[in-house]
């Protein structure tokens, strides 16, 4: 892979972007806070606006690193705020291979917007960063999120029993991939 952080994105309507301190509060209100949101996720909805920007600042400080890719989804016609996250979440050099995790606020869902950002992810992991292989998991229970990476182009590939863990305890992952030679 050929490492060059994470860099701004567009598409026609959204501008992907490395996030900044400032976006703690958009972040807080707009996904992290909402119980409906983090529903599926890995990590709990936050209790307080303090919480988003502790860990609004730890991503700052890891665009340090060239292989770190975490993008705040900012609607263009929506000023500078991020209604969204998208982010690779697991890496695997040997075998030119990453996991891409999204989240959006509610107040988005079902735009479009998530598979837009997907795809736009998708085509600069594969044409700038060399990637091979994209895949993604969701929870069998948030069919949503798997109609996003069926609309980019994912296959499935298949269920693990048991095999993850999300705020819902203990669950089956469905996972979809990508080939570079696919597309």
């Amino acid at each position: 892979m050929k490492h060059c952080g994470t860099q701004r994105l567009e598409t026609e309507r959204l501008i992907l972007r490395r996030y900044v301190n400032e976006d703690a509060a958009a972040m807080y209100k707009n996904w992290a806070s909402d119980k409906e949101v983090t529903k599926y996720l890995t990590w709990p909805p936050h209790s307080n606006q303090e919480i988003s920007q502790g860990v609004t600042e730890d991503w700052v400080k890891q665009y340090l690193s060239q292989n770190y890719y975490h993008w705040a989804i900012v609607l263009k016609d929506n000023g500078n705020e991020p209604v969204g996250d998208i982010v690779v979440v697991d890496m695997k050099e040997t075998v030119s291979m990453v996991q891409i995790g999204y989240c959006i606020g509610r107040a988005w869902w079902n735009k479009g917007i998530a598979s837009e950002a997907l795809k736009a992810v998708m085509d600069f992991l594969f044409d700038v960063v060399c990637v091979n292989r994209i895949e993604a998991r969701h929870d069998p229970r948030n069919v949503n999120s798997g109609k996003v990476m069926k609309k980019c182009g994912m296959k499935y590939e298949g269920t693990l029993r048991s095999s993850d863990w999300n705020n819902q305890g203990i669950c089956d992952a469905c996972y979809y991939a990508l080939l570079k030679s696919e597309r």
